[in-house]
């Protein structure tokens, strides 16, 4: 009955384990997903601030390189 229990032991063992990776792989997930969101939605803003400051150097009146006049 020895072996019996100690089989069980280490089959509820490996079962805590597994249950624990799973929540563990499961958070890791929603973690990386909530990650790639907020990479894109930056990543469209940084395109959206790019074009206009593309167009605003493009509607700029006189060299972009210009030195103030107090120089």
């Amino acid at each position: 009955m020895s072996d019996a229990s100690g089989l069980s032991e280490r089959i509820d063992a490996l079962e805590m384990r597994l249950t624990f990776q799973d929540e563990t792989i499961e958070t890791l997930n929603r973690t990386i997903t909530d990650q790639w969101k907020q990479i894109d939605a930056l990543t469209r803003q940084l395109n959206e601030l790019k074009e206009r400051l593309q167009d605003a150097e493009s509607n700029a009146t006189g060299p972009v390189n210009e030195r103030p006049p107090h120089y």
